[in-house]
C-alpha cells in the first residue's frame, strides 16, 4: 500500500470518527418527516386495506389514487419540514447532512421501486408483485436507520434499525394475505412515528 492510500484512508477514518463525535453531542432533525411519512403512507396502507377487504367499493384503479395522493401530500409536507429543519441549529452539522442524504436516497429508491413495481402490474396484468413492496420499504429503512444510529452514537437507533429488518421479513410472511397492509401500517407506527417524535423531542427549539 502507497503512503498516498495509507493517508487517504487515516483521513476516511478520521472523518467517520469526527461524525460519530458529532453525532453524539448534535441532535438529528429528521424526526419530522419520519412522523409524516409513518402517518401518511400508514393511512394509505389502511385505505389499501379497505380497498382490498371490500369495506370501500371503488373501483380498483383507487389502489393507485391512494398511494399517488398519500405521495403527494407527503411530498408538500416533506418539503415545508425541511424548510423548517433549515432554521434550526445543527442543520448544516455533518450528521445532519449525511442522515439527510441517507433518507433521501431511500425517498429516491422507494419510488422508483413503485413506479417499476406498477409499470411491471400493467404490463404482465399480475399485481402481486406489489406484495414486495412493503418487504423492501422496511428493508431500506432498516438500512437508513442503521446509517443513523453508526452515525449518531446512539444505541436505541440501532434497535429501530434491528426492528425495521425484521419487519421487512415479517411483512414477507404476511405477503398474499388480507392482513399484509394492516401489518404494514403498524411497522410504519412503530418504526417511523414512535421513533421520529423521540427525535423530534431532541430537536433543539431555537430558530436561526
Amino acid at each position: 500500500m502507497t503512503d498516498d492510500k495509507i493517508q487517504t484512508l487515516k483521513d476516511d477514518i478520521a472523518f467517520m470518527r469526527a461524525l460519530a463525535q458529532e453525532g453524539s453531542s448534535v441532535p438529528m432533525l429528521f424526526g419530522g418527516n419520519l412522523v409524516a411519512a409513518g402517518v401518511i403512507f400508514g393511512a394509505g396502507a389502511v385505505g389499501h386495506w379497505l380497498i382490498l377487504s371490500g369495506v370501500l367499493r371503488v373501483s380498483p384503479w383507487f389502489y393507485m389514487v391512494n398511494w399517488l395522493g398519500a405521495g403527494a401530500v407527503f411530498a408538500v409536507v416533506c418539503t415545508l419540514m425541511i424548510q423548517r429543519a433549515k432554521r434550526q441549529p445543527g442543520y448544516n452539522a455533518g450528521v445532519n447532512r449525511a442522515t439527510g442524504a441517507a433518507w433521501s436516497g431511500v425517498g429516491f429508491a422507494v419510488f422508483a421501486s413503485w413506479v417499476g413495481m406498477t409499470a411491471t402490474g400493467l404490463t404482465t396484468g399480475d399485481w402481486a408483485v406489489m406484495d414486495a413492496f412493503p418487504v423492501l420499504i422496511l428493508a431500506l429503512y432498516g438500512a437508513a436507520w442503521f446509517v443513523a444510529g453508526v452515525l449518531s452514537g446512539k444505541g436505541w437507533i440501532r434497535l429501530v434499525a434491528l426492528g425495521s429488518f425484521v419487519g421487512a421479513a415479517l411483512m414477507g410472511v404476511l405477503s398474499g394475505t388480507p392482513y399484509l397492509m394492516l401489518g404494514y401500517a403498524v411497522c410504519l407506527i412503530l418504526l417511523a412515528v414512535v421513533p421520529g417524535l423521540v427525535l423530534m423531542r431532541q430537536e433543539p427549539t431555537d430558530i436561526v
